[in-house]
């Protein structure tokens, strides 16, 4: 019989994981840079809530030229941070075949920023961040954020940075939401936008997922209402937030990967009986989970991943077609073939709505089995599509096609 026949599921993770995984003050900062906005006045949220204090941290590449026509900016997903590209390949960036000298965002050619967002735990303002009115971690009363705050404050790093208008502001997913809101919000700071792998506004599919993997982080015992970051390695709400990451992870690839990757294979030989006996596939996201439990933060996970659920460039501005023709400038969008979260109808319909307001944009369409995660992995094709398209937009302020 198999040691996982009993009836209580045992945990999968290693034993002494951190309560958190955010970057605090103290830690080695890496290539992380701070920028603190203006304290004079408080930062007021979307929602109506307000910050009396924001950092962000962010890394930049290149040199901005003298006109600071070069800058390109680069727009992190749910999990993502400031560390796009790692110039000294000590830590991988998590764009690290697209960005670099000679890559289509050639740190020899482009000024190149990226930014944790508002609300992150990778030394930007969140909740794993001191509140300076309590002296104690913000937890699970930092107020809500939105991706246009998440802008707001960028817009607000790029004035910091000598930056007046970007040459690209380029993202996938909720980096994709952000780079749709600069082209609405600041149409003449922007020259062009790619937002890949993601539509006008989130699903109701999307928001579904999303409220599944909230409620295991909530429902972990660990979590503690939020209030965990006193807690003992190994005493946090690890098990909710990986199972946040393993559900979420599902809906990221594909049947077609899973099936060819894993089939129907076993962790342990000859074990498949008991009732916590485990398939390969299980294995993988037990992997994944663990991973994003030791660099990441569950109120965090929480926060964005709500912020996500609220993203709708047509809120408060008429709708989609009032808000698609702010956007003034070329826009290239992307899609996954296999991408059911995110699915290419979002990205045409993108497409067809720019179209519609006599806009400029390139649509390309990515054959690929990995899912969400296109995006992140089919590098070469993201490579592809971006080049050529800040090629286009660099020789001319025109469009490169409606494709």
């Amino acid at each position: 019989m198999s040691e996982d026949s009993g009836t209580a599921r045992p945990s999968r993770l290693a034993v002494g994981l951190p309560a958190s995984g955010a970057w605090q003050e103290g830690d080695p900062a890496g290539d992380r840079r701070f920028f603190t906005l203006d304290t004079k006045r408080p930062f007021v949220l979307e929602s109506g809530d307000s910050l009396d204090s924001v950092t962000i941290a962010y890394e930049t590449w290149g040199t901005l030229d003298s006109d600071g026509s070069n800058a390109v900016l680069i727009c992190h997903a749910l999990t993502g941070d400031a560390h796009a590209y790692d110039p000294h390949l000590s830590k991988r960036g998590w764009w690290q075949s697209v960005i670099g000298p000679g890559e289509a965002i050639d740190v020899d050619r482009y000024f190149v920023v990226c930014a944790n967002v508002l609300g992150g735990c990778q030394g930007s303002t969140g909740p794993a961040s001191l509140n300076p009115a309590t002296g104690r971690r913000w937890a699970a009363s930092f107020p809500p954020v939105t991706i246009r705050d998440m802008v707001r404050t960028q817009a607000r790093l790029a004035d910091h940075l000598g930056v007046k208008r970007w040459l690209c502001v380029v993202g996938g997913s909720m980096g994709g939401m952000q780079a749709l809101e600069w082209g609405a919000m600041y149409p003449a700071r922007v020259r062009s936008i790619a937002p890949l792998a993601v539509g006008c506004s989130a699903s109701p599919w999307q928001i579904g997922w999303s409220a599944v993997g909230r409620a295991a982080i909530a429902m972990d015992p660990r979590w503690r209402g939020g209030e965990y970051y006193d807690a003992e390695p190994g005493d946090g709400p690890h098990e909710g937030l990986a199972l946040a990451r393993a559900v979420a992870q599902i809906t990221y690839r594909s049947d077609e990967l899973f099936a060819e990757r894993f089939g129907r294979s076993l962790v342990r030989p000859n074990e498949q009986f008991g009732l916590w006996d485990r398939f390969g596939v299980e294995g993988y996201l037990d992997y994944h989970g663990e991973k994003l439990v030791r660099r990441f933060d569950a109120n965090t996970y929480l926060l964005l991943n709500k912020s996500m659920d609220t993203h709708d460039i047509g809120r408060g501005r008429g709708g989609l077609q009032r808000a698609v023709a702010r956007i003034a400038v070329p826009v290239l969008t992307v899609s996954i073939s296999s991408d059911t979260l995110y699915p290419p109808r979002q990205q045409t319909e993108l497409r067809d709505l720019l179209v519609a307001a006599d806009g400029d944009c390139r649509y390309v369409l990515l054959e690929s089995p990995h899912g969400h995660d296109g995006f992140l992995v089919e590098t070469r094709a993201v490579s592809a599509a971006l080049a050529e398209f800040l090629e286009s937009v660099e020789k001319d302020h025109t469009a490169p096609g409606t494709g």
